[in-house]
């Protein structure tokens, strides 16, 4: 299928919450792991979104361009053409950007898609992350508010971070402390600011003790009961019944998370999970074993001239591929079976 329209986007993420499961967003640095993305999601039979973030999308322009908005042009591009031959949905997002990135990375993308619109044509990208956790709330949600309108008219939704997510992520770090878990009144503040859908639509990544990176159960300590509260003090504030979910959230930090964790944030309105740091441990432990196992032709030792059909890199990107989408298979399996009772 072509890459999700606005209104497929739309669609899936309504879905989403209605049944109470989540979409496997998986981060990408090449068109390699963009393949095994979409591989996993059709083995998996679930829909889904590839994400690129300003470090990834560096990456993927080349290391003599190292250009952003170059990078996440042309997977995007790459996105469009190769998804076509798919079976499921796939939506494309831009994952982190901080403030002293806005203006060269988010900033330039919107602007591509409304031209993009204004054709007639489907937006490059179906959403965009804006992540003002490393700045004062209130200019957060204020250049949150900005961002939403022009990502409105671009056909574009818009993901917001309030609170922290610990750890590190393409040279961003977080201190694993309180502000890990997002206050009450941070969300009543993003209401007032943005609203409910009705200034545009937004998914929120709330956060309750979040950590980038991999990490042993019991290391951190997560508190789905975080983000019930925020939609419960949303609900109250704008009329809604008790069990409302007024809020599309997003899990970052997803890998590592126990399923049981995974099922209780999903049951609260998540609707979105970022897995990076799993993935690409699938994507890399194949080529470490082809590599040991090859050792004498992949590299021409004493004078030999190797064994060229080890080195050659398809040898070991297909088994990379494969590693990685089993990987998405798994994550996309266990954020359909949230929905069930717990």
């Amino acid at each position: 299928m072509p890459i999700a329209t606005p209104e497929v986007y739309a669609e899936m993420l309504d879905r989403a919450k209605a049944n109470e499961f989540a979409y496997p967003a998986i981060n990408v640095t090449s068109s390699e792991t963009l393949n095994a993305a979409l591989r996993g999601f059709a083995e998996a039979e679930s829909d889904g979104i590839i994400q690129f973030s300003t470090g990834g999308s560096e990456f993927a322009s080349g290391q003599k361009v190292k250009d952003m908005v170059t990078g996440a042009t042309a997977l995007a591009e790459f996105a469009h053409v190769v998804a076509a031959k798919y079976p499921v949905n796939v939506a494309l997002h831009t994952d982190h950007c901080p403030k002293d990135k806005l203006d060269g990375f988010v900033s330039p993308l919107i602007e591509i898609s409304k031209e993009r619109v204004n054709r007639g044509e489907n937006p490059l990208f179906q959403s965009h992350m804006w992540d003002g956790s490393a700045i004062d709330l209130d200019e957060n949600l204020k250049i949150a508010s900005d961002l939403l309108d022009r990502a409105a008219a671009a056909k574009i939704i818009l993901e917001v971070e309030i609170g922290v997510v610990g750890g590190e992520e393409d040279g961003v770090s977080n201190e694993i402390n309180e502000k890990l878990y997002t206050a009450e009144g941070d969300f009543l503040k993003t209401v007032d600011a943005l609203g409910s859908g009705d200034k545009g639509r937004y998914l929120l990544a709330a956060t309750f003790g979040n950590v980038h990176g991999s990490y042993k159960p019991g290391a951190v300590q997560l508190r789905p009961d975080v983000l019930k509260r925020g939609q419960q003090v949303a609900a109250e504030k704008l009329g809604l019944g008790q069990d409302a979910k007024p809020f599309e959230l997003v899990f970052h930090g997803g890998s590592g998370s126990l399923l049981e964790e995974i099922h209780e944030a999903v049951s609260y309105g998540v609707v979105k999970m970022n897995v990076d740091t799993d993935t690409q441990y699938a994507f890399t432990r194949p080529i470490a074993d082809h590599m040991f196992k090859n050792y004498d032709g992949v590299l021409k030792i004493d004078g030999e001239v190797g064994n060229k059909k080890t080195y050659d890199p398809r040898s070991y990107l297909k088994a990379a591929e494969g590693g990685m989408a089993a990987r998405v298979v798994e994550a996309a399996e266990n954020l359909k079976s949230a929905g069930q009772k717990l």
